[in-house]
């Protein structure tokens, strides 16, 4: 019967178009469930829509086009999926579908050419999409918004080729085809003047890479508000940076004043800090689940709205963690219950390396086609330390550790020990026998590792199966070439064969 995990061949969706063929038949319960759930998102979108300024920017920015395949997102992310994991995925990925709305409809409510509010305008303070919002807790009266996000990161997400076009716009600019997709597209969409000119002043950081720092600094150029660089130290286990790392977030908080006119508030920061550490314990709950042979807060259903929690969120949302408080529910019950995930665990996995913008549905693939459960990914894997509530300079001092440990620089940044030795230690903590390693092509910040990789799996006798991808341009790693690395490695190394043979090979390279 269908309303079984893996009782359907679901690579008979796909039909090498856009759209699929049809909708997944999950049994009578999960279809239901399913459906409502997907009407929901179509609400949303069309609340959204309902708003002048939002279809005056739909019409304005190219980029809004990919939010058309919002309702396909969620088909792709919750492929195969049943009962408790079904339910996750709405649970937690409908928040960030509605959080994004809110920032998109704030955009176009501030921006000058449609809303054009401008007390509304005085009191946004701009970070780029690397960098976290929990400086934003002391700021009640302000607002945090990223632009990048839904013009770039977000958009490759729902579309695979959704910002192509602004990387063909760099390249034409002059700059070289063989940087990092992602602040050359940020740059194209700046070129393009598709770049909303919102914000009374803006707070970059120098995450992850060079190549990330210098797009920030280029697109400054083009925009006419104050910006601060936000210097974090990239040896950030040292203990003797600690101190200036914490005057970097003191000099943040006096350009925001200094810029806006406000005040930090601490009794609203600790507040907002309080939730956030709450968060946290909360993730730390579904890791401990994940150490066991029933998992379930697991690969997309963590990932992507993990992200959400951690980099956007910050702890100044309170839908966040009652939603954090229900999934800890059907976690602990479906644990209880000793649910699986999929019809045969074959192999426990840690996904590490920023993975492919275009592809984050990799991890249902795996599941569905191998039996290769992802328990964790890299970016899901940065700081737990709680921040203090009361103590103001320890506060401070923790905040700081934050913003090193933040997504991708605290892996990427910090040496050899956390970009690599942590790996096989969350291998153990996970009682992992696979590392699913994505090697992004544009990025040369682990490139050098590869061989150190290599040597120490074989150590362990872990499994690692690379996976090459360009980030955000399939056109460089499409996604069926991310799909042969892991068939081969499986039918020639482990001479396995896949749970779903239908997802063994089909073509999706016209798919949303």
């Amino acid at each position: 019967m269908s309303k079984n995990l893996g009782s359907v061949l679901l690579g008979k969706l796909y039909g090498g178009g856009v759209a699929r063929k049809h909708r997944e038949w999950r049994g009578v319960k999960d279809t239901w469930y399913d459906y409502t759930e997907w009407l929901k998102i179509w609400k949303t979108l069309i609340q959204f829509t309902s708003k002048p300024n939002n279809i005056k920017g739909f019409f304005r920015y190219r980029w809004m086009m990919n939010y058309l395949a919002v309702p396909d997102f969620f088909d792709r992310h919750t492929e195969g999926m049943r009962g408790t994991q079904l339910r996750m995925a709405h649970t937690g990925l409908g928040l960030i579908v509605r959080d994004m709305c809110d920032m998109v409809t704030t955009i176009f409510k501030a921006d000058p050419e449609i809303g054009n509010d401008t007390e509304l305008n005085e009191k946004i303070v701009l970070f780029d999409e690397n960098m976290m919002s929990e400086i934003m807790g002391g700021f009640p009266n302000l607002t945090w918004l990223s632009v990048e996000v839904p013009s770039i990161y977000t958009s490759a997400m729902m579309a695979q080729k959704g910002v192509s076009h602004y990387l063909d716009v760099c390249e034409a600019y002059g700059i070289p085809s063989d940087v990092c997709p992602m602040p050359a597209a940020e740059l194209g969409v700046v070129i393009a003047n598709d770049f909303p000119k919102v914000g009374k002043c803006a707070v970059q950081c120098n995450t992850t890479c060079d190549g990330s720092a210098m797009g920030n600094g280029v697109q400054n150029l083009f925009r006419d508000i104050p910006s601060f660089q936000l210097a974090v130290p990239i040896r950030h286990r040292q203990e003797s940076v600690q101190e200036y790392a914490a005057d970097e977030i003191k000099n943040a908080i006096h350009f925001i004043e200094e810029q806006t006119g406000e005040q930090f508030d601490w009794d609203y920061f600790f507040s907002c800090m309080k939730r956030f550490n709450k968060e946290t314990e909360h993730m730390l709950d579904w890791f401990d689940i994940s150490t066991t042979d029933y998992p379930q807060m697991i690969g997309v259903n963590l990932a992507l709205y993990r992200y959400g929690v951690y980099q956007a969120a910050g702890g100044r949302n309170e839908e966040f963690l009652s939603t954090d408080q229900k999934l800890s529910k059907m976690a602990r019950d479906a644990y209880n219950r000793k649910e699986l995930t999929v019809t045969e665990p074959r192999h426990r996995a840690i996904t590490w390396g920023v993975q492919a913008a275009y592809y984050t549905a990799l991890p249902v693939w795996l599941q569905n086609c191998w039996g290769i459960v992802p328990l964790c990914d890299m970016l899901s894997l940065v700081s737990t330390r709680m921040i203090h509530t009361e103590d103001k300079e320890q506060a401070i001092l923790d905040l700081a550790y934050l913003y090193e440990n933040m997504i991708m620089r605290n892996r990427s940044n910090g040496g050899y020990e956390t970009g690599v030795e942590a790996l096989w230690r969350y291998c153990e903590y996970f009682h992992a026998d696979m590392v699913i390693m994505y090697s992004h092509m544009g990025c040369k910040a682990m490139s050098g590792y590869h061989g150190l990789f290599e040597e120490e799996a074989r150590k362990r006798g872990i499994h690692l199966i690379w996976v090459t991808h360009n980030l955000m341009q399939p056109e460089g790693a499409s996604r069926k070439e991310m799909r042969t690395e892991v068939n081969r490695y499986m039918r020639t190394v482990l001479r396995e064969e896949p749970l779903d043979p239908s997802l063994e090979d089909f073509e999706d390279s016209m798919c949303w």
